[in-house]
């Protein structure tokens, strides 16, 4: 069972119900994968609303891990999400706004 108040979502991915979650040490795996410097990098990096596929993987790899799951973004790749790409990047928006907030 997933907790928002820790940023905690769940999601169907690969056929199977998962919790993900960007623990502080997802979010520095985040910050070092895409060279984003600081927390407040990331934020300017994912706020200005274009988000690339490379960005979607280091997202949902980084979240799902954090969440505990024993996966590399190269399995998770390989792995289908239900809404194909739009559904990954639903994933990847609902997780961001689990852990930052979504600014109301």
């Amino acid at each position: 069972m997933t907790n928002i108040h820790r940023g905690e979502i769940a999601a169907e991915i690969g056929g199977e119900r998962v919790t993900l979650c960007l623990t502080l040490g997802a979010l520095a795996e985040l910050e070092a994968r895409l060279g984003a410097g600081d927390l407040a990098g990331l934020a300017e990096r994912f706020g200005g609303g274009r988000i690339s596929a490379r960005d979607l993987k280091a997202i949902l790899g980084a979240g799902l891990r954090g969440g505990g799951n024993d996966i590399t973004d190269d399995d998770l790749a390989r792995l289908t999400i239900e809404g194909g790409l739009r559904g990954a990047a639903e994933i990847a928006v609902r997780l961001l706004k689990a852990t930052f907030g979504d600014g109301e």
